[in-house]
């Protein structure tokens, strides 16, 4: 078989494969779907059996599942419901994140600025891989699920405008001047989507909504594509184009019908976590070189370490954002999650890499810790979470939002 016939089979085949040995699986434990996918790469990948190679059309594709996956993180978060003191304690937690990330980092570079891709990787919470499982937990409307959400937009935001920042090749002005350019675009879009009834649009939602037109999930593709060419044109990382296009998809299509913004997004759900994203991830196993890893010393010890710091610098300051009454499971649970990253840690360290500023070594060494937070951090946080005693309501429906007195 060849390798592209190879890639297009293999690739849906271990898609549908992930939920299956899930659910086998979660009948003893409750592991995370992406889990399954990531070693499902890494199985079929260059480093085991080499059956799905690395290629320029499966890594085009994975980036299409990651922007669509923070397009979901960014459309997904209701701000009323976190702003206030979750966002404010977790916007805390991100700045001491950082502070404490590039000075560590330090002592582990040779140089400042490999310590900047370093300490800006440490301090990212992967929010779009936790909220597909905060709502199959039925945690999303809860306290504790959103104070996991303010952490999590803090940690994915944060982390894109330092990248866009200290890591764009400009100097610090040109960049934040660039930044605010783009701020403004995406600001006068929000604005724009959230004034009047746009009536025209919604008629024409509606109108398709169940023909081969499907306008709706048409436009979300435009947009996101659109703001993911201003951010490269402008050059952003495209995840903050992603991450603004799902902003404003949610504020503009919740101007409609209920019962039609609820349909729209279940097929936006569908595209995303049903097509693309799974590549992403699988192609993310695909490409981890674990030939690499094992033949680097170096690289084999900065993996723990690596891992170890994602808890102190990114999950300790994390549990800041704790509910108030929560439990020592609780905070706990908040730390393991905060320090779940790898959508950006991969972005960071490509960067890097292709910039000549950080090793292949210490590359690999962040990604594989990136990967054991994805495999390890959300599983051990699931379980504290129930193992509280005042964890707070878990509704089954996780579209109930439960009233906090």
């Amino acid at each position: 078989m060849s390798p592209d016939i190879a890639t297009i089979v293999l690739v849906p085949l271990l898609a549908v494969a992930a939920p299956m040995l899930a659910g086998l699986v979660g009948r003893v434990a409750a592991i995370p779907l992406v889990v399954f996918e990531i070693v499902l790469g890494l199985l079929v990948g260059p480093s085991v059996l080499g059956w799905v190679p690395k290629s320029d059309a499966l890594e085009a594709f994975s980036n299409f599942g990651l922007a669509f996956l923070f397009f979901m993180a960014g459309n997904e978060i209701d701000f009323a419901a976190i702003k206030g003191r979750p966002l404010r304690r977790a916007s805390l937690g991100w700045l001491v994140s950082l502070v404490a990330g590039v000075l560590i980092a330090v002592l582990l570079s040779p140089s400042f600025v490999t310590a900047v891709y370093i300490g800006i990787a440490l301090t990212s919470t992967a929010l779009g891989t936790l909220m597909p499982v905060l709502r199959d937990a039925g945690e999303l409307r809860t306290p504790f699920g959103r104070a996991v959400t303010a952490v999590g937009a803090v940690g994915e935001f944060g982390p894109l405008l330092a990248i866009s920042l200290f890591l764009s090749g400009r100097r610090p002005l040109a960049a934040a001047l660039v930044l605010i350019g783009f701020a403004v675009i995406a600001g006068a879009a929000i604005w724009f989507a959230s004034r009047g009834a746009h009536r025209g649009f919604h008629r024409l939602v509606r109108a398709t909504l169940h023909t081969s037109g499907q306008f709706a999930v048409r436009f979300v593709v435009l947009v996101i594509a659109a703001l993911v060419g201003l951010s490269l044109a402008l050059g952003l990382d495209m995840l903050l184009g992603a991450f603004a296009a799902g902003v404003i998809c949610r504020v503009l299509l919740s101007g409609g019908d209920e019962e039609d913004s609820r349909q729209i997004e279940g097929k936006l759900e569908a595209v995303a976590f049903g097509v693309v994203v799974p590549v992403f991830f699988i192609a993310t196993g695909v490409g981890f070189d674990l030939h690499a890893l094992l033949s680097d010393p170096r690289a084999l010890i900065l993996l723990p370490i690596f891992l170890v710091l994602l808890l102190v610098v990114r999950g300790l300051p994390g549990s800041l954002a704790a509910p108030p009454g929560s439990t020592f499971a609780d905070r706990a649970s908040l730390t393991l999650f905060s320090a779940t990253g790898l959508p950006i840690i991969v972005a960071v360290t490509s960067i890097g890499v292709d910039a000549g500023e950080l090793g292949v070594g210490a590359a690999t060494a962040l990604v594989g810790a990136g990967m054991l937070s994805v495999l390890l951090f959300p599983l051990l946080a699931l379980v504290l979470r129930r193992r509280s005693a005042g964890g707070g309501p878990r509704p089954a429906d996780p579209d109930h939002v439960p009233v906090v007195g």
